[in-house]
């Protein structure tokens, strides 16, 4: 366990709970330092096949920790740009992590901690749950999480809620595709770990491709390059040793060699 994070490690699977309860899980420079350094780290595990992002006590994640915020309220242009660098950073590293990215997202889920559930691949939330981009209602605006919460949430619905700081519920939040799933509280962790299991049975190199896959070509015009580029990457995985053991072991009615096996 870091100083506020969390960190747990299960076979394939590893387990990030922030873990400031008394603040709602509001981040600030040290938490986003812990985050940095963990993703870092799950980036160069070539075991992992899995990561759950999550929140102790009564809410995902609150944004931006007010302590911190004093202090950020005397900073030069200069500070204020090194902070943001160092958050855009953390960001990235979560987006880049190899593998997929499970948000378990309950509570409050605002501002900053509204682009750590976008950076996530799977977003399950709990019934209750509310997001908000609450940024423009401090006089601020949500730029550095910006780029990650376009792609999660959508043009159309950003432009509303970045601009009206209106919080929206999780229903709402699944209707406009940002989140995936919403379960009851008291269901939230075994869909969560129904996703888990689902991901851990597949390839191990091709779940990092297939992730890598959708953010390489998601935007991209549907021309002879990226036409070469697909046909590129399916002829690499059929030849490669995992492509040919899940196809002989498909067509050999067995479980593939990186399964577990039941007990």
């Amino acid at each position: 366990m870091t100083t506020t994070l969390d960190i747990t490690r299960t076979g394939h699977v590893a387990r990030v709970f922030l873990n400031r309860p008394e603040v709602r899980n509001a981040f600030n420079d040290g938490v986003i330092a812990e985050l940095t350094a963990a993703f870092t780290g799950f980036a160069a595990d070539p075991e992992l096949r899995a990561v759950v992002l999550g929140g102790h006590g009564k809410a995902f994640c609150a944004g931006a920790d007010l302590a911190w915020m004093r202090r950020m309220a005397d900073y030069s242009w200069a500070q204020n740009h090194a902070d943001a660098e160092g958050l855009a950073a953390m960001l990235l590293a979560l987006y880049r992590c190899p593998v997929p990215v499970i948000g378990r997202v309950h509570g409050d889920c605002y501002a900053g901690g509204v682009g750590l559930a976008a950076v996530c691949d799977v977003l399950v939330a709990a019934e209750g749950v509310h997001f908000c981009l609450s940024e423009a209602r401090l006089g601020l605006l949500p730029a550095t999480i910006a780029p990650y919460v376009l792609r999660a949430l959508g043009e159309q619905a950003s432009r509303r809620y970045f601009t009206t700081a209106e919080r929206f519920d999780a229903a709402t939040a699944h209707r406009l595709g940002f989140v995936h799933e919403v379960v009851a509280p008291e269901a939230l962790d075994a869909k969560v770990e129904a996703i888990v299991a689902a991901l851990v049975a597949n390839g191990p190199v091709a779940l990092r491709q297939c992730k890598r896959l959708v953010q390489d070509f998601a935007g991209r015009p549907i021309d002879e390059d990226l036409r070469a580029d697909s046909v590129r990457r399916i002829a690499s995985v059929r030849a490669s040793d995992e492509g040919k053991e899940g196809l002989q072991s498909y067509l050999g009615k067995r479980a593939p060699a990186w399964q577990e096996p039941k007990p």
